[in-house]
């Protein structure tokens, strides 16, 4: 019986990682020097259909949309259809960052300069 039910938990444990991976995208956060780096996984988006946005509470918005046509499809392991996060940014940015983003194989990058902190060039 013991054994059943632990089974039991582990196979509940993977879906609701599998669920919320789905609904909320992994998401890792950290700093490089005078760049905040945040790497977010968002397989199956469109570049044009990602939102990137940062308010003035320095909260980090991402949103995803996309279609999915099922037309023909045997097997569906449907991932969402729209996803969002919201990352309150453990550093202070500047009201003009120029905040670098990069969409590729799924792997959404981006680069947001960290206010206060300046490179030191050492000649």
């Amino acid at each position: 019986m013991e054994i059943l039910l632990n089974e039991l938990t582990k196979q509940l444990s993977n879906l609701n990682k599998e669920f919320y991976e789905k609904v909320m995208p992994p998401v890792d956060v950290y700093e490089d020097g005078n760049t905040l780096i945040v790497v977010a996984d968002l397989p199956g988006f469109d570049k044009n259909k990602i939102s990137v946005r940062i308010t003035s509470d320095g909260v980090l918005h991402i949103e995803a949309s996309r279609q999915i046509e099922i037309a023909g499809i045997k097997h569906l392991n449907q991932r969402p259809e729209k996803i969002r996060k919201d990352i309150k940014l453990p550093v202070k940015v500047p009201k003009d960052a120029e905040v670098q983003g990069k969409y590729e194989n799924g792997v959404l990058t981006l680069n947001i300069p960290i206010e206060g902190v300046a490179k030191v060039k050492i000649e």
